[in-house]
C-alpha cells in the first residue's frame, strides 16, 4: 500500500468540497437548491452507488467469503449502535446526544470508504467494503432516522423499503446468484454511482461553507470523538482480527472502514428535516481533514504489522 495513493484519494475529496464552498459562496448553490440535491443523493445516487460497487466484476470472492462478511460486517455494526448509545452518555452530549450517536454509527464508508479502499486494498477487500455499505444503507434508513429524528418518527414499511433498503437488499442477491444485468441497465447505474461522489462532497462543502468551523475546533467532544471513533475502534479492530486469524484481506478492509471519518448522510437527512447542521457539519469538516493523517498512518502501520 502506497502512503503516497492514500494522500491523493484524500486530496480528491479536499478538492470536490472546496468547489462546493465555491459554489455556496458564489450563490450558485442556496439552501432551497441544497435540500433538493439532499434527497436526489439520498433517494437516488447513493442507492445506485452500492449496486454499481458489485456489478463492476472486480469481486470474485465465493459464497463462503460472502457469508464470513455478513457475519463480520452485522458484528461491527452492532458494536458501533451499542457505542453510539453509550459514547454521548459518557461525553455528556445533552441534547447533542442523538447527533454523536449518529456520528458513531454513520461514518463515510461510501462516498469516500469506496474510492479510497479501490485504491490501496486487494480486490476481495472490496467485499468487506460493499458489505458496510449494505450494512450501513440498511441501518441508515431504519435506525439512523429513528435517532435523528429523536424517536419521533417509529418504524414503518414504507421507511424500511426506501430506495437505499431495496438497492441494498437486491445488490446482495445480485452477488449472490451471479445475476447478469443488460449493460444498458447496469450502464445506467453506474453512471447514477458515478454523480454521487461529487454531488455528496459538493453538498458537504455547501454545509461546511455555512458552519461556523472555529467553534467546532474548539469543541473538545469532537476530538474525543476522533480519538475513540477513529483512532481507538480501528486499533481495537485490527488486534481483535488478528487474534482471531482472520486474513490480512479481511482485517485490512474492515479496519480501513472503522478509519473512516464522519458520514455526510446524516447530514443531508438533517437537511431533509430542516433540522440544525452546524454540529454536524463543522464536525464532518473536522474529521475529514483529520482522516488524511489518521488513515495514512493506521493503514501504514496495519500494513506492517501484518508483514
Amino acid at each position: 500500500m502506497s502512503t503516497s495513493i492514500v494522500l491523493q484519494q484524500m486530496g480528491v475529496i479536499t478538492i470536490l468540497v472546496g468547489i462546493g464552498i465555491f459554489l455556496y459562496k458564489r450563490g450558485v448553490v442556496d439552501d432551497h437548491t441544497s435540500q433538493r440535491m439532499s434527497t436526489i443523493v439520498m433517494d437516488v445516487c447513493n442507492p445506485a452507488l452500492i449496486l454499481a460497487s458489485l456489478l463492476s466484476g472486480n469481486v470474485t470472492a465465493t459464497h463462503h467469503d460472502l457469508i464470513v462478511a455478513i457475519v463480520l460486517g452485522a458484528s461491527f455494526y452492532i458494536g458501533l449502535v451499542i457505542l453510539g448509545f453509550i459514547f454521548p452518555k459518557l461525553i455528556r452530549g445533552g441534547e447533542d446526544s442523538r447527533f454523536y450517536n449518529m456520528m458513531t454509527v454513520y461514518t463515510n464508508v461510501g462516498f469516500i470508504g469506496i474510492p479510497v479502499a479501490r485504491a490501496i486494498l486487494p480486490e476481495n477487500a472490496i467485499l468487506y467494503v460493499i458489505i458496510c455499505n449494505v450494512m450501513y444503507s440498511l441501518l441508515f434508513y431504519t435506525h439512523g432516522i429513528i435517532v435523528m429524528s429523536n424517536g419521533k418518527e417509529k418504524l414503518s414499511l414504507k421507511k424500511i423499503l426506501s430506495p437505499g433498503t431495496i438497492m441494498a437488499i437486491v445488490s446482495l442477491v445480485i452477488f449472490w446468484f451471479n445475476i447478469y444485468l443488460p449493460p444498458i441497465i447496469a450502464n445506467s447505474i453506474s453512471y447514477l454511482g458515478n454523480a454521487t461522489v461529487f454531488l455528496s462532497m459538493t453538498l458537504l462543502g455547501v454545509g461546511i461553507a455555512r458552519s461556523n468551523i472555529t467553534s467546532g475546533i474548539k469543541n473538545p467532544r469532537i476530538w474525543i470523538y476522533i480519538i475513540v471513533r477513529m483512532i481507538a475502534v480501528p486499533v481495537a479492530l485490527f488486534f481483535a482480527l488478528k487474534m482471531a486469524g482472520f486474513s490480512s484481506i479481511t482485517i485490512m478492509g474492515l479496519c480501513l472502514m472503522a478509519a473512516m471519518p464522519i458520514g455526510n448522510l446524516p447530514l443531508i437527512q438533517c437537511e431533509k428535516m430542516g433540522e440544525d447542521t452546524e454540529l454536524l457539519s463543522g464536525a464532518i469538516a473536522i474529521s475529514t481533514l483529520s482522516s488524511i493523517a489518521t488513515i495514512t498512518v493506521l493503514m501504514t502501520v496495519f500494513t506492517s504489522l501484518l508483514g
